[in-house]
């Protein structure tokens, strides 16, 4: 009598196991979970580089998004893991912004329009975030530019997904052609 229970529950351990059996050891939990859900993985934003966007621009214009960051920065790394992992914050950027990280403390140069921007030991950081930033070096400070890298804003601090996707959808709808944010602002809620 206590052998069927038994080898019930051996039955169905094994019969729960096997469905992991199709799964090599160098696949992700992530993946595993997604072959095992049926659902895609999550959405990641498409990162370029400045020049890359810069290209990119002239023959398909949308917006652009600079994430201005440094590697010691913790609000850096955890808008990293929150914001910008989120599923529908990458969606909406990779649909509506080109989507770039610039390390302000980066040592490579840039070249935009003909003008090569480097890093200035003196300032301890890269021409370029001094310029975005407009001199007021925080981190992290997200940066919009219009379809024609005109700024429109450099906004710093860190943002979580919520807060983030209100400034995308702002600039990224056109928002604030029609509207302050304080106007904008009151529709949300």
């Amino acid at each position: 009598m206590f052998r069927k229970p038994y080898l019930l529950f051996i039955l169905s351990l094994a019969s729960a196991l096997s469905a992991f059996a199709f799964i090599s050891p160098e696949t992700s939990i992530s993946s595993a979970h997604a072959i095992l859900s049926d659902k895609k993985p999550a959405e990641k934003i498409k990162w370029i580089t400045m020049e890359e966007a810069a290209q990119k621009i002239k023959s398909n214009p949308k917006k652009v998004f600079i994430d201005v960051y440094t590697d010691w920065c913790g609000w850096c790394k955890k808008m990293d893991k929150s914001t910008f992992s989120d599923a529908e914050v990458a969606a909406y950027v990779n649909k509506n912004y080109y989507a770039v990280k610039l390390d302000a403390e980066g040592k490579e140069p840039i070249t935009l329009n003909g003008h090569t921007y480097k890093y200035n030991p003196e300032y301890k950081a890269h021409e370029l975030a001094v310029a975005l930033l407009q001199g007021q070096m925080s981190f992290p400070t997200t940066v919009y530019l219009d379809e024609k890298f005109n700024m429109l804003t450099p906004v710093p601090g860190y943002l979580d997904a919520k807060a983030f996707s209100n400034i995308l959808k702002y600039f990224g709808d056109n928002h604030h052609k029609t509207m302050d944010w304080q106007q904008y602002e009151k529709t949300l809620k």
